[in-house]
This record gives structure tokens, C-alpha cells and sequence, in this order.
């Protein structure tokens, strides 16, 4: 990905989606590119959605177990109210979880020259879009798709297929109830 660089001096906001399927490493590079945000003595926040606490009730946990702290909320719009009007950056995780508003809250970061970073499943295990991430991807200025292997082939999987049987739409869980899949197993199903 390359950014242009800023030579002006004004602070220029952007929206960067990090999508894909579960088990292809969305929120391992959403801490990676925190980390190199905390390198370069920017100022960064970090949220996600309180329903996940598949791995810890506070932090970003990615299933390696690389974590990062964060700020659990229950609602897009207090991203707006608890950003610190010096913050350079902003992270946000498992995005498809979160209200209709929050397409509009990154918008809105980024307007205020933020730089937005979100991570999230681009479709749930029926294949379908997930939550606002289509409205996010399309606000973005950047976008990264990554892939997982395929469990049952080892091509690469883009599809998240539900193992165990429940006809929700969010569904928490980790290799006990999804496992990556490319197109054509998925649809073996």
C-alpha cells in the first residue's frame, strides 16, 4: 500500500479496512499496524465491540495470541466522544460487530484527519455481507483483503464456514466452531 506523504503540515485524515475471512490474520495486522503507530511516538486508540470476549474481556487478541489494549464499548457513537482531540490514529476491531452508525463514525474520524484503521470479517458464514463492513469497505481509502488456508484442502480459503449447527447471524467462537474455506469446499458443504 503506498501513502502519499504529507508535506503540508495539516493533518490528513483516511479510512484503511483490513478484511477477510476467519483465521486469515485481520487482527494481527491491525495490532501490527498499531504497533508501528506506537514506534513512530504517534498517539493512538484502540476499540472494540464489548460482545467479544472470546480471548480477553479489555484487550485485542489475535488467535496467535498477539494482543494489544483497547477500550471495549457497546456503541459506535462513543468512539466520537471518547477520542482525544490529539489523537493521530485510531483502531478499530471486529467492525461487523458493531451499530448502523459506524460507517458514519469512521467518516467522520477521518474527516477530522484521523487515521482510521479497521478490522473485521467482510462476510458472515453464510457468505453473505457482514454488518456495515460493505459500507466501511466503501468509505475506505484503502483496503486489504487477506486469505486464510483452506481446512480441508490447504488452497486459499476466503469463505468462514460454521462447523457447529445455529442459524445466528453473530456467533462468537474460534477453531472450535469455524474453520477457513476456499470456494469450492465451502460450497461442498
Amino acid at each position: 500500500m503506498f501513502i502519499e506523504p504529507n508535506t503540508s503540515g495539516e493533518r490528513r485524515g483516511s479510512i484503511e479496512v483490513i478484511c477477510g475471512s476467519m483465521f486469515s490474520g485481520k487482527t494481527e495486522e491491525l495490532i501490527r499496524r498499531l504497533k508501528r503507530v506506537k514506534i513512530a511516538n504517534l498517539k493512538a486508540e484502540i476499540f472494540k465491540p464489548a460482545i467479544d470476549v472470546r480471548y480477553d474481556e479489555v484487550k485485542i487478541v489475535s488467535h496467535d495470541a498477539t494482543a494489544i489494549q483497547s477500550t471495549p464499548i457497546d456503541n459506535s457513537q462513543k468512539i466520537l466522544l471518547m477520542a482525544q482531540q490529539d489523537v493521530d490514529v485510531i483502531g478499530i476491531d471486529e467492525a461487523q460487530f458493531f451499530d448502523a452508525e459506524i460507517a458514519n463514525v469512521c467518516d467522520e474520524l477521518a474527516f477530522r484527519g484521523i487515521r482510521v484503521i479497521v478490522a473485521g470479517l467482510d462476510m458472515d458464514y453464510l457468505g453473505n455481507p457482514f454488518g456495515q463492513m460493505p459500507y466501511i469497505m466503501a468509505k475506505a481509502d484503502y483496503v486489504t483483503k487477506l486469505h486464510a488456508i483452506c481446512m480441508q484442502c490447504g488452497n486459499i480459503a476466503n469463505y468462514s464456514y460454521r462447523k457447529t449447527p445455529n442459524e445466528e447471524q453473530v456467533m462468537l467462537g474460534a477453531t472450535d466452531a469455524y474453520e477457513p474455506r476456499c470456494r469450492k469446499c465451502y460450497n461442498k458443504k
